[in-house]
């Protein structure tokens, strides 16, 4: 397999992105990496970030996108979480990105990032996207969503087995 068809092989992961860190992992010269985007076939989107021209546009694409920009162990959260699902009538101006270590990359204002360790069963990957469950989401957003959408949001996700009865009822009692 070329180096070309590997690196579309992690990008189908990911939704036609591919990281400068995916291709050393695959012993692929990030000076390579950057040479094939100046061609036609692999587009540049940020630092150390390409995506593959030949792969549809996704209604997921910029929750993947955001992630990625942060980097190693970063994971939705927050009202994107929500976003990502449908739930809670939430359309977030920016899409909110956890990572348990700093990242002084200068993000678009369209990401805020949030530096904040969270335990492992609060962390999950839907859809192939490194987020918070749905169940930390919704905790998350109790201060800032009204309560009535907020409850909504539990029976949808409820209904949509994003959180098990325990969990549902979890987040009920501490809202109301």
């Amino acid at each position: 397999m070329s180096l070309q068809e590997q690196l579309y092989e992690v990008a189908l992961g990911q939704n036609g992105y591919v990281t400068s860190a995916d291709a050393v992992a695959l012993g692929v010269d990030r000076i390579w990496l950057v040479q094939r985007a100046t061609r036609a076939g692999l587009t540049r989107v940020g630092h150390g970030l390409y995506h593959f021209d030949a792969m549809p546009a996704g209604a997921t694409d910029e929750f993947m996108e955001a992630v990625l920009r942060v980097g190693p162990g970063a994971y939705l959260t927050h009202d994107a979480v929500l976003a990502l699902h449908s739930l809670a009538l939430v359309n977030p101006r920016r899409i909110r990105v956890g990572t348990p270590r700093r990242s002084r990359r200068q993000q678009p204002p369209t990401i805020e990032v949030l530096w904040r360790k969270l335990p492992p069963e609060d962390l999950t990957v839907y859809e192939g996207i490194p987020s918070t469950t749905v169940h930390r989401a919704l905790l998350d957003c109790a201060p800032t969503i009204m309560t009535d959408r907020l409850l909504t949001a539990v029976d949808d996700a409820l209904a949509l087995g994003l959180l098990t009865p325990e969990r549902a009822a979890d987040v009920r009692a501490r809202v109301q």
